[in-house]
């Protein structure tokens, strides 16, 4: 089986998505971060037909001209302004200016802060209520 290499192909990406006049392309290369893939590219476009476009011509391009095809594209709903397509390697994400704004991927990705350490959980057990009992004065009971 060929190697793929998916960095060769993340510029490809930005290459069509800047042809297709996409903006503020970025590629992230996410490797030490998470274990899901090794490049982000993610692309702005002003309409869903541009969005459409940008991943269409990057599908194709990859299928006919490396033979990679996707293994996982999200974004089908139309009312979505947001289209994901996952080769594996790479995980390419071209949303409307709006979106891109709100979820800001690129902080989340870039961020050199450490990963959050796991917590040890630790088994929460109640106190015991203890009975008290009131006592009654002496005086009080005559």
């Amino acid at each position: 089986m060929k190697k793929i290499d998916f960095l060769k192909l993340a510029k490809k990406a930005v290459k069509i998505a800047e042809d297709k006049k996409a903006e503020n392309v970025v590629l992230l290369d996410v490797q030490e971060k998470t274990p899901i893939t090794n490049y982000f590219v993610i692309a702005t476009a002003n309409s869903m037909p541009q969005i459409n476009a940008i991943i269409n011509e990057i599908e194709k391009t990859f299928k006919y001209d490396y033979s990679v095809e996707v293994l996982r594209r999200d974004g089908g709903n139309a009312a979505v302004n947001w289209k994901v397509l996952d080769f594996g390697g790479i995980i390419i994400h071209v949303m409307s200016q709006d979106l891109r704004q709100l979820y800001n991927l690129e902080h989340i990705w870039e961020s050199d802060e450490p990963k959050p350490k796991k917590r040890k959980v630790v088994k929460k057990v109640a106190a015991k209520k203890t009975a008290t009992k009131k006592t009654v004065s002496k005086k009080a009971k005559k």
